[in-house]
């Protein structure tokens, strides 16, 4: 029987980036579910804080190149990637230079401060979609975790509905606990917009304080399934309930892979 296909797009994995609850926990649940009847494959961000020599990162030219235009301007897409150790997952780097170098002012190494973080998540989401379709790898589950990841669930669900690497994909996003620590550009929207995504889509979303939250809500929005690794606010938890979206709360403690893997293949049709 082939393995059943899990694609972690992730905010922040570690060691990548320092350790931090939401980056040992983006290394402990792919690492605990591959090889248990599953093929596990990761995306995350190429920070500048990431250490290409230490880490063995090395670009793929057949997947590097794509422009990605945002705002009307063109943003050149790289690929890299490097084996998460021990388990030699691959790990697949999203790079730019006008997005993920690093920057003096960065008070993290994911950047949570910076101006232009609406615009880092367009590009990340739009770089990990387009490359999981050049690898022709069809996910049964994507988990997608953390705000940077937060607009993934929309594109895959409106902009690439139709392609078949994801006719039957079901696609989780959790939120995890880090912030932005700065505005989000409140033009988010017309972005959005501007890349293709229908008004109507947006509408629901056009009222509110453009912040961690909104994000959150619009990947939710757009998700088959939830996971909260702390007690989510009243006001996620009612969002999700008044979509009648399937949830479960792990905490973030737990870095054990049999919850995860109990939900997901609870999202599953059995075979």
């Amino acid at each position: 029987m082939a393995k059943k296909r899990i694609l972690f797009i992730s905010q922040e994995i570690s060691p990548y980036i320092p350790a931090t609850p939401e980056s040992t926990l983006g290394k402990a649940i792919p690492s605990g579910v591959h090889g248990r009847s599953y093929e596990v494959r990761t995306f995350m961000p190429k920070y500048g804080s990431v250490n290409e020599r230490r880490n063995q990162l090395h670009e793929v030219i057949r997947l590097s190149g794509m422009n990605i235009v945002i705002d009307d301007n063109d943003h050149p897409l790289i690929l890299k990637v490097a084996s998460l150790q021990p388990s030699r997952i691959q790990v697949y780097f999203i790079d730019n230079d006008d997005y993920f170098q690093k920057l003096d002012d960065d008070i993290d190494p994911v950047g949570s401060n910076r101006a232009d973080n609406d615009e880092r998540a367009i590009f990340f989401a739009r770089g990990t979609v387009e490359t999981v379709m050049k690898l022709r790898w069809e996910p049964a589950i994507i988990q997608c975790s953390g705000w940077m990841t937060s607009l993934n669930p929309l594109f895959l669900k409106r902009m690439f509905a139709t392609e078949p690497a994801f006719a039957s994909t079901k696609i989780i996003y959790a939120p995890l606990s880090s912030r932005l620590q700065a505005p989000l550009d409140p033009e988010l929207l017309r972005k959005l917009k501007e890349d293709g995504i229908p008004a109507k889509e947006l509408a629901p979303f056009k009222d509110m304080t453009p912040d961690t939250d909104m994000l959150h809500k619009i990947a939710i929005a757009y998700s088959d399934a939830v996971i909260f690794n702390e007690e989510p606010s009243e006001d996620l938890l009612a969002f999700v309930k008044e979509r009648d979206i399937p949830y479960t709360i792990i905490p973030m403690e737990t870095q054990e892979a049999a919850p995860y893997l109990e939900f997901y293949e609870s999202l599953m049709p059995a075979e």
